[in-house]
């Protein structure tokens, strides 16, 4: 929780290293050494998409918004569509939107929003 206990590895000695210290400063934080272990992304974007999907099966998707601009991880500006996202990725991280609220039978309107490195490989962070 608070970062505590953060570390970027960029390599396996890295990662070996502060695994082991990052268990102790959780022990001595949290009273466990259990931990959460992320894929650091280096420069990401933050982008969301839109999802409607009603009780027949039909969801559909809207064009991304661009919300990387963000002020103490509060959103500060939001732009559509992104200027960083090219049709092709539009394309699929809209159909990925679409199948997950299938997959949970989701019904209503909804963001999915996703974080995307330098190179348009995006990853779910939550849909709500």
């Amino acid at each position: 929780g608070g970062g505590k206990g953060m570390h970027f590895a960029y390599n396996d000695k890295e990662c070996v290293e502060y695994f082991e210290n990052c268990k102790a400063e959780a022990m001595a934080a949290f009273g466990t050494d259990k931990m959460l272990v992320e894929k650091f992304i280096e420069n990401p974007r933050h982008i969301e998409i839109q999802v409607i999907a009603d009780r027949h099966g039909n969801t559909v998707y809207f064009p991304e918004r661009e919300c990387s601009v963000q002020r103490r991880n509060q959103k500060v500006l939001e732009e559509a569509p992104s200027m960083f996202i090219d049709p092709k990725t539009r394309k699929a991280m809209g159909e990925e939107a679409a199948a997950m609220a299938r997959k949970v039978n989701y019904v209503t309107a909804g963001t999915v929003e996703m974080v995307v490195d330098p190179k348009k490989t995006f990853y779910f962070l939550e849909m709500n």
